[in-house]
């Protein structure tokens, strides 16, 4: 691997399993990354819906920004950016869908060191409900996952869900994951070559993976 990664490790049932984001950085530079992109950040909406069609199907994700403040301005942007267009659910297994390495390097190159600090935890990672993957503390990127079923456990681990599906679990039910657990300790695809190849590698060698075709904020709602 051309970078560490940091894992964040949670035992769920009988087997233990693993929601890691690449740590392509130092301590320090993460810091500074970090500041940066608390003071940058513009505020998001205090609800929005972003649709995601994948090669699946269509999902909508309703963000609420109380949830999770500083998740859910970073997810705007990302999304506003287009950041997740093309983008590969690399890592499905039974508990969860995780995407947002971006198919793209160039736009990885711009993105993942962009980390932001963590939210306190405010809801639980229940069935539908989207969080940030991340590393440790204050990792957060542009990696998030969706719970396939109520995880509880995550919730003590500081996972802060920012959003939950409302239209198109089913879709998520139906994503591919016959590649399994990510390598090294699966058949799955590196997260440092997603970053650094995108979906060039990804095509090459997981063709079946499904995909995230677009993701755009659908509708926007102030709270009174």
């Amino acid at each position: 691997m051309t970078h560490a990664t940091n894992i964040v490790r949670i035992a769920l049932g009988a087997s233990l399993v693993l929601i890691a984001a690449c740590q392509p950085r130092s301590a320090a530079k993460q810091q500074e990354g970090t500041s940066a992109a608390a003071t940058a950040t513009p505020a998001a909406p205090d609800s929005f819906l972003v649709a995601l069609q994948t090669s699946k199907g269509r999902v909508v994700m309703q963000v609420t920004r109380a949830w999770a403040p500083l998740g859910a301005d970073h997810f705007y942007q990302l999304v506003n950016a287009r950041y997740y267009d093309g983008a590969k659910f690399f890592r499905v297994l039974g508990f969860m869908a995780q995407f947002g390495i971006g198919g793209n390097p160039d736009m990885n190159a711009e993105w993942s060191n962009r980390n932001i600090p963590d939210d306190s935890v405010r809801q639980s990672n229940k069935r539908g409900f989207v969080s940030y993957a991340m590393g440790g503390p204050n990792t957060r990127s542009t990696q998030l996952f969706i719970n396939k079923r109520d995880n509880a456990r995550l919730d003590r681990m500081g996972f802060a869900p920012i959003a939950v599906v409302i239209e198109g679990m089913e879709v998520i039910d139906q994503l591919y994951s016959g590649y399994g657990e990510g390598a090294p300790d699966g058949n799955g695809p590196m997260q440092d070559r997603i970053e650094h190849e995108g979906n060039t590698y990804l095509t090459k060698y997981f063709p079946l993976l499904d995909s995230v075709v677009t993701a755009r904020v659908v509708r926007v709602r102030e709270t009174p």
